[in-house]
């Protein structure tokens, strides 16, 4: 059994944030890992051409900005190894390999009892803190929709987190499901490649280049929301024009206002809608069934595939091994709380990167959680020893 003052669930960028923020206050800690490495999501669930959708200014964690010279929308290899200089540079060293299977408060203790495998050795590791961070995040299990037929297709089916590139289905009827960053970025790969590319659109998402986002989130900081989606609505159609025609329709909400209600994130374009426009990527709406390789849609057009990605995001898991969920989770594995107050519950028990607000949320997200557990240790000091 190991006791310490905070034990953080997970080492993504959110993990690792906290414990920099609480290292900085002095305050023991310690991060477990479920895999072999920090940031598992952007080694080893990123396809290559991934880059930051957002300026990097918005995507540094506390203390240590991104470089000057390095790319204002940075390439996944940069930012990995942005993470592996922020690790080494505070000295942040993970319990690898530790896979969590039950978190619970103990009531009569006032502490948190987190049991975990050490799946090198298989030995059960026990750890007490009196404060526990989830920092699992929100995109922990893949997430692929119940489809009628869908066991029966004789292609392949993946995940868009096993998809790396589109030099694997040159010259193939590929279908993507999803129409979110993911869905159109690796459409637009495969498109790339020499695929013959459909993707499903079911729900109406904004279009906007990188730059309108930069603009957009500069405008924030010194306007009202209501004028920054304004404007950038403005711009988005003004380049785009018209969208209907090729079965894409912009909400009714604005792109931050809608991103703050509901968490939806515009669709930040690379390319893709051009595509669309010329023909070489195809939309189609909602799935109806599945017949071997025959894929029917809503407009019962019927079409042949060789293969299927799911674009279809990801679900919490921390209910799987947090007993105690209801301090700060809902049934669905997510803060009960709205934003800004999500990362805190009751007992002495945060949650970090649950914010749908990115890296810059994380960031938020890790600094307010260090100051309350600092604010809580302060004063209660005399009464409780912090080793």
């Amino acid at each position: 059994m190991e006791e310490v003052a905070v034990l953080i669930v997970g080492a993504g960028p959110s993990g690792l944030a906290v414990s920099n923020c609480l290292s900085h206050l002095s305050i023991p800690n310690i991060v477990l890992e479920r895999e072999d490495c920090c940031a598992s999501l952007w080694r080893k669930r990123s396809y290559d051409r991934l880059t930051l959708h957002l300026a990097k200014q918005f995507c540094s964690l506390p203390y240590m900005p991104h470089a000057s010279p390095s790319s204002t929308f940075m390439p996944r290899k940069c930012f990995i190894e942005y993470i592996d200089s922020y690790i080494s540079r505070f000295g942040i060293e993970p319990h690898y390999c530790r896979s969590v299977e039950s978190g619970s408060y103990i009531e009569n203790e006032k502490k948190w009892r987190v049991e975990a495998r050490n799946t090198l050795t298989q030995e059960k590791e026990v750890y007490v803190a009196q404060f526990l961070v989830v920092a699992t995040g929100e995109n922990s299990k893949c997430f692929i929709p119940e489809l009628p037929g869908l066991d029966g297709f004789e292609g392949k089916i993946i995940h868009s987190s096993e998809y790396k590139s589109g030099k694997d289905y040159e010259n193939q009827k590929v279908l993507v499901v999803g129409c979110g960053n993911s869905g159109m970025e690796i459409g637009y790969d495969l498109a790339n490649f020499g695929a013959h590319t459909s993707i499903v659109i079911r729900n109406p998402f904004h279009v906007l280049t990188k730059e309108m986002v930069y603009i957009g989130m500069l405008l924030c900081k010194h306007v009202p929301m209501t004028i920054a989606d304004a404007v950038v609505t403005f711009l988005g159609k003004f380049w785009y024009g018209d969208l209907t025609r090729y079965g894409i329709h912009r909400p009714a909400k604005g792109p931050f206002n809608l991103k703050v209600a509901n968490g939806k994130t515009p669709v930040i374009d690379v390319g893709t809608i051009k595509k669309i426009q010329s023909g070489d990527i195809k939309v189609l709406p909602e799935i109806v069934r599945i017949n071997r390789n025959n894929v029917v849609f809503e407009n019962n057009v019927v079409e042949q595939f060789d293969g299927i990605i799911f674009a279809t995001g990801y679900k919490s898991t921390t209910n799987y091994w947090l007993k105690d969920y209801e301090y700060i989770m809902n049934k669905d594995g997510m803060p009960k709380r709205p934003c800004p107050r999500h990362w805190k519950g009751e007992n002495g028990i945060y949650c970090a990167g649950f914010s749908k607000e990115g890296l810059a949320g994380t960031a938020r997200d890790s600094v307010a959680i260090a100051n309350d557990i600092n604010e809580i240790l302060n004063g209660m000091k005399g009464k409780i020893k912090v080793n």
